[in-house]
């Protein structure tokens, strides 16, 4: 054995024939995702240099190759395969024994996540609209810390009162006692990612964007049983971009959004663009039918989910994670206006997971206490029953059920 490498330590791997062909033309050099996503793996298992992992991050954003959709499908994948192995098999039985499907709805896990980078610094509204959710969906919610602004989802939720969750101890091996339990769960991304340790300190000296900017909302742990997302990015330009790679990678139910401000959800402000995927029945020959997934182009707006437009500086606060905290249960327990500017813009975005779920397309309603079982039909941009997902997520808060689903996912998260 070489002098200096400790036993067991992780074989270094050269890429430099790769670095070659990647600068400046990787496209004259016939270079294919897959290579990339290779490269791109070997972080994950420390067998890449920090210097031939700085090049390779370096080589893909001055290329613009890391905002490639084939790129980013197959990076993410390879994201997901080096995550911590989760029993998805017995994981799938729970579910299908815990969801509950409604309208075209199927009862599988749901995800509403943002790339982050939009320096607007609003309130945390994909992770307060994941808990609101959760009242009529199975939601998994894979987050991590900040790293561009004040207060990241994990920051966030683990200043909670009256008790915080433990966020480290949902782990793949009591992910599935936990969904037994609850319909939430917060994924915490150093968990289910432990490789990414290895890349960290680099991406924070390159001081630049990365590919992992934009690999974390594709890289679910739980990917093989989400059923539907929505998916916010910071840049118009990427929308898409990851629409794209949502359908290389297989994804039937989801949408991509950017507020019109470059905002990495639905803006409550201003118009927001939207690319939805969609299911669609094609017929392949005579006798069969086949179906597949076309992405589908719109703007939305607060008009259309029948609220009222605020400004950006009325839905950011700017805070620290434990005033934020105080405004999210604030929010659960009931105790703001309805016309709350931070309420409805978490009221939209959560509306809009319900839209893409399929819930929405239900024709009646029996959601429980509270429920008056009015269904809102009316259609908006995209065909969406926008208004009646809002009234999904005003009973989910009214009733109590945003509130009794995160207590319950506290106390579980506690008792491991």
């Amino acid at each position: 054995m070489p002098e200096g490498i400790e036993p067991g330590a992780p074989q270094q791997i050269s890429i430099t024939p790769l670095l070659r062909r990647l600068w400046p033309s990787p496209a004259e050099n016939q270079v294919t995702a897959e290579e990339i996503a290779v490269a791109i793996s070997h972080i994950f298992t420390d067998q890449l240099s920090p210097v031939q992992a700085g090049a390779l991050l370096t080589c893909l954003h001055f290329t613009g190759w890391d905002r490639r959709a084939d790129v980013i499908a197959r990076c993410a994948q390879a994201m997901r395969d080096a995550a911590a192995p989760i029993d998805n098999d017995g994981l799938r039985r729970v579910v299908k024994a815990r969801g509950k499907p409604e309208g075209q709805y199927e009862g599988g896990l749901c995800d509403i996540v943002g790339t982050g980078g939009d320096s607007h610094h609003t309130f945390n509204i994909s992770t307060t609209s994941s808990i609101l959710a959760s009242s009529l969906l199975l939601l998994s919610k894979h987050g991590n810390r900040a790293s561009t602004s004040k207060s990241g989802s994990a920051d966030l939720l683990a200043c909670t009162l009256p008790t915080a969750p433990n966020l480290q101890a949902i782990t793949p091996e009591n992910i599935l006692r936990t969904y037994e339990r609850t319909n939430y769960a917060f994924l915490f991304a150093p968990v289910f990612h432990p490789g990414m340790r290895y890349v960290a300190p680099i991406r924070k000296e390159l001081g630049w964007r990365t590919i992992f900017n934009l690999l974390g909302p594709l890289a679910n742990p739980v990917e093989a049983l989400i059923e539907a997302r929505l998916l916010g990015v910071a840049r118009r330009d990427i929308g898409p971009v990851f629409a794209d790679a949502l359908r290389m990678s297989g994804a039937a139910k989801a949408m991509v959004v950017c507020g019109e401000e470059d905002l990495d959800e639905i803006s409550c402000a201003g118009r927001t663009y939207c690319w939805m995927l969609k299911e669609k029945e094609v017929r392949a020959d005579s006798a069969a039918r086949d179906k597949e997934t076309e992405v589908q182009h719109f703007t939305i707006s607060a008009a259309d989910f029948g609220l009222s437009a605020h400004a950006l500086e009325d839905v950011s606060p700017g805070k620290e994670p434990h005033e934020n905290a105080a405004i999210l249960v604030s929010i659960l327990q009931n105790r703001v206006p309805r016309d709350d500017p931070i309420l409805e813009f978490v009221l939209m975005n959560t509306a809009a997971l319900f839209v893409v779920s399929g819930l929405c397309e239900a024709d009646t309603s029996d959601m429980g206490h509270g429920d008056d079982g009015n269904v809102i039909r009316e259609r908006g941009p995209g065909g969406g029953r926008w208004k009646e997902g809002v009234r999904r997520a005003r009973w989910a808060v009214e009733s109590g059920e945003a509130w009794k689903q995160w207590t319950r996912f506290v106390d579980v998260s506690n008792s491991f």
